[in-house]
C-alpha cells in the first residue's frame, strides 16, 4: 500500500515503528522537536510529569492530591484525572509500562 493511501491506524503504526528506531535521549529529543509543536511538547511533558507524580504518590506516604499536582504542573484537575484514569484503569497500560522500565 502506498503511503498516500494509509489509514489512520497504519499511519499511527508507522509512527510507532519510527519511535522504536530512536536509540538515545538526544535522538528522541531531536525527533520530538521536529515532529511536535512547542505546545504539544509542553502538553506531553506535562502529562508525563503528572503520570510520574501520580505513580510516586502511590509509593509515598501521604502523597499529593489532584489539586496539588494541578498546582505543581499547571495542568487542570481534569487533565490530572484523565492521566490518573489511563494510569490505573485503561487497558493500554502505556504509562505503567514505561514507569516500570524506568525503575
Amino acid at each position: 500500500m502506498a503511503i498516500k493511501n494509509e489509514t489512520p491506524d497504519q499511519r499511527f503504526a508507522a509512527l510507532c515503528r519510527a519511535v522504536l528506531q530512536l536509540k538515545t535521549e538526544e535522538e528522541a529529543k531531536r525527533f520530538l522537536i521536529d515532529l511536535c509543536t512547542p505546545g504539544e511538547i509542553k502538553d506531553f511533558s506535562e502529562r508525563w510529569m503528572i503520570a510520574r507524580l501520580l505513580n510516586s504518590r502511590d509509593t509515598e506516604k501521604g502523597g499529593l492530591s489532584y489539586r496539588d499536582i494541578s498546582a505543581l504542573t499547571g495542568a487542570s484537575t481534569t487533565t490530572v484525572g484523565r492521566v490518573a484514569r489511563f494510569l490505573d484503569q485503561e487497558p493500554h497500560q502505556g504509562y505503567k509500562t514505561v514507569l516500570e522500565r524506568l525503575k
